[in-house]
């Protein structure tokens, strides 16, 4: 019997929507069994919580990436030394020998003097206004910029919230106990207490103590009450100073290398992006929740003596600060487009805070 001619069309039709429909899962499917493994370095020690282990930390964010994906990317974890020394994560990216790197980018400033601004800034922003300008303000797109024709991309993985100024194993009383002193000090802070005199040395968190206990350092900045408690920091100074100028924040830096993250499907992409994510806002409570906690065990049980610089002192840092960063902005191009952006949206976010956030920390301490 002869086939009429709409009834073969209407036949090639259903066969192919049937090939494609049938064609879809083995293409999903092809898909979803790409499996990925990636190393992960990192710029601190084995089991150092917040940096290394618990909840928000780079060993978090492995297993969530994992947990999220399947099992389609793994990402083995290297603590300090484990793989490569401490502070060598950016060439192990940049070049490839590992896809990922856990640390902060002012570790970077000798590469790349911008990247600073993406950790923290003395005077700056604290941890909302942070991500604020990193998320919606263009900063992470700022980042992306800087970083990319360095074959790198970075996304934020972690926050501490404000940091303490510091421990001296003497008091501050003026500006002028800052000259000789010497001091472990990251960042663009490191440069303005340079400026004040400060012999400044920049070393990771597992020689700090051994250098405060030997005198070989006057002081140290590391992060916080819980942290610094856990270095052992008070038993080699007794003089714990806050205000958190120098670091009002601070951003734990997830740096990958560009080719390995251009050959992650989107998923995966949008996995690691938001596994980052979580553990940006997951590390910043876990801080929150055990600070108070250790602080009050340093001064109660330990004889640890906190106080707030003085304003005089304050007042001198923020003049300072304002030069140096000036003066660094004008000596780089990329700086002073990064720096341009950070002080206008932190102006812009400083003129709400002082209308919100300002005045609820004012009745909350009691104040009117």
């Amino acid at each position: 019997m002869a086939i009429k001619r709409r009834d073969f069309l209407k036949a090639g039709a259903g066969l192919a929507t049937g090939s494609v429909i049938a064609g879809a899962p083995m293409v999903a499917k092809s898909q979803s069994s790409q499996r990925f493994t990636w190393r992960m370095t990192n710029a601190y020690p084995p089991e150092a919580p917040f940096y290394v282990s618990g909840p928000g930390s780079p060993e978090d964010f492995c297993a969530k990436v994992e947990a999220m994906s399947g099992g389609r990317l793994r990402i083995q974890h290297f603590a300090a030394g484990e793989l490569i020394p401490a502070l060598e994560g950016y060439e192990a990216v940049a070049a490839g020998t590992v896809q990922m790197n856990a640390a902060n980018a002012y570790f970077w400033a000798g590469q790349i003097p911008a990247a600073q601004y993406f950790t923290t800034v003395p005077f700056g922003m604290n941890f909302q206004g942070m991500n604020a300008w990193l998320y919606h303000g263009g900063g992470l797109e700022l980042w992306h910029e800087l970083y990319a024709e360095r074959g790198l991309i970075a996304f934020p993985m972690g926050n501490t919230g404000v940091q303490m100024t510091g421990w001296f194993r003497e008091p501050i009383t003026s500006v002028a106990d800052f000259d000789g002193l010497n001091m472990r000090i990251p960042g663009l802070a490191g440069k303005v207490y340079a400026a004040l005199g400060v012999n400044v040395r920049l070393l990771p968190g597992g020689e700090i103590f051994p250098a405060l206990e030997r005198g070989v350092i006057d002081a140290a900045e590391f992060v916080g009450p819980y942290q610094d408690r856990r270095l052992g920091l008070h038993q080699a100074a007794s003089y714990y100073y806050t205000t958190g100028w120098h670091e009002p924040n601070n951003v734990t830096e997830l740096l990958i290398n560009r080719e390995a993250w251009e050959s992650l499907p989107e998923d995966l992409q949008a996995i690691v992006r938001t596994a980052a994510m979580a553990c940006n806002i997951e590390s910043h409570a876990w801080s929150e929740a055990n600070n108070a906690d250790a602080l009050t065990d340093l001064v109660e049980n330990e004889g640890v003596i906190a106080d707030t610089l003085p304003e005089s002192v304050v007042s001198r840092l923020r003049e300072v600060t304002m030069d140096v960063l000036e003066e660094g902005a004008n000596e780089d191009p990329e700086t002073r487009r990064v720096h341009d952006a950070f002080f206008a949206f932190r102006d812009k976010h400083a003129s709400w805070a002082a209308l919100s956030e300002g005045p609820v920390q004012r009745l909350i301490n009691g104040g009117a």
